[in-house]
């Protein structure tokens, strides 16, 4: 099973990150975000995740230059506290939106 899964609800992109957002995880991520319309705002989902390393950051900054390099295009949900630790020491509320 991948830990990383697509779904579109209401026309709505949602990638769904089960476990460790880590490098182990690399190919079925880019594959999950080069396979959406390049432009279309995505929702990156951590609620079935615990953590985030460097390389995990890594992909959502490739994520973003696919979608678009406006803030609103990617929104990152679910974090928990760890998680959103990591988000707010990396910046990542100036280049995404932290729901």
């Amino acid at each position: 099973m991948s830990r990383i899964r697509v779904t579109e609800k209401d026309g709505k992109t949602t990638i769904i990150v089960t476990g460790d957002f880590t490098f182990e995880v690399n190919r079925d991520f880019r594959n999950a975000y080069q396979a959406l319309p390049a432009g279309k705002p995505v929702t990156v989902d951590f609620s079935n995740s615990n953590y985030v390393d460097s390389a995990g950051l890594g992909m959502l900054i490739r994520l973003r230059e696919h979608v678009g390099k406006d803030a609103k295009s990617v929104t990152l949900t679910g974090a928990n506290a760890t998680i959103k630790t990591i988000f707010e020491v990396a910046n990542f509320g100036q280049i995404f939106r932290i729901a």
